[in-house]
C-alpha cells in the first residue's frame, strides 16, 4: 500500500484540541455511513456544523499544507468531510471503502490524525488492505497517516479506553494512483539531491520534467 505517516502536531497542541472538543455536541457516527457499512461503525463524531469542528478542519489543513512532504504526496486541490470521531471501549468500524465521489468532493486520499495520547486506550488501530494482506497501523498522538480511498480499510474494536481522531479525504489534482506515487517519489529525490549536492543544470532539468509532468497530468 502507498502511504505516510508523519508526526503533524505535537503532545501539547493535540491536547490543547481534545480540551476544545470536549464539551461538542457529539452525534452517532453511524450518520454518516454509507448503507453497506451503517452497522458495522460503533462510534460518535462532532456534529458538521459545529464552530469548533471548522476550526480545527482550519488548523489541521494549514498544518498539512505546510509540510512539504504531504503537499508532494497528496498534490492536493482540497481538503474535504472532515469529521472529529470519537471511539469508546466495544467502538470500532468494520471493513468499508470509502464512496469514490461525496457531495463535497471526489475522495482520492483518505487521511487519520490521532489526538489521543496511544497510553489512554488500547486497540482501535487502524487496518488498511493491500493486495494480498494488511497493514496495521497503530498511530502516536500527532501522528497522520494518509493511504490511498480506494482501499478495504477497518478500525479495530477500542478494547479500553477513548480514541479521539480525525479523519478526512482529499481531493487531488492527481487521480491516478501511480501518477502521484511516481510524482512524489521524483519530487523527494530531486529535493534530496539538491540538498545534498546543491543546485546544477542537470537538477534544474529535474525539476523542469517534473513541473511539466505534473501540468500536463493534473486535472
Amino acid at each position: 500500500m502507498n502511504h505516510i505517516k508523519l508526526q503533524l502536531f505535537n503532545p501539547e497542541q493535540c491536547q490543547a484540541i481534545l480540551h476544545n472538543v470536549e464539551n461538542g455536541e457529539w452525534i452517532d457516527g453511524r450518520t454518516t455511513a454509507g448503507a453497506q457499512a451503517r452497522d458495522g461503525k460503533i462510534n460518535e463524531q462532532i456534529v458538521h456544523t459545529s464552530a469548533i469542528r471548522a476550526e480545527i478542519q482550519n488548523l489541521v489543513q494549514q498544518a498539512m499544507w505546510a509540510h512539504p512532504a504531504i503537499k508532494s504526496f497528496c498534490v492536493p486541490r482540497k481538503l474535504h468531510r472532515f469529521l472529529i470521531s470519537r471511539t469508546r471501549t466495544g467502538g470500532g468500524y468494520d471493513s468499508h471503502v470509502d464512496n469514490a465521489y461525496m457531495s463535497s468532493g471526489r475522495s482520492d486520499l483518505s487521511f487519520t490524525l490521532c489526538l489521543s495520547d496511544q497510553q489512554s486506550f488500547t486497540g482501535g488501530s487502524l487496518e488498511v488492505d493491500t493486495v494480498t494482506d494488511s497493514l496495521e497501523l497503530e498511530l502516536q498522538q500527532g501522528e497522520i497517516v494518509i493511504y490511498p480511498s480506494s482501499t478495504m480499510h477497518r478500525v479495530n474494536t477500542v478494547t479500553s479506553g477513548e480514541r479521539v481522531v480525525c479523519v478526512g479525504w482529499i481531493e487531488s489534482y492527481l487521480k491516478n494512483e501511480t501518477d502521484r506515487v511516481t510524482l512524489f517519489q521524483l519530487d523527494t529525490g530531486a529535493r534530496g539531491l539538491l540538498a545534498k549536492h546543491g543546485r546544477s543544470e542537470e537538477l534544474d532539468l529535474v525539476f523542469l520534467a517534473y513541473t511539466n509532468l505534473l501540468r500536463s497530468l493534473g486535472t
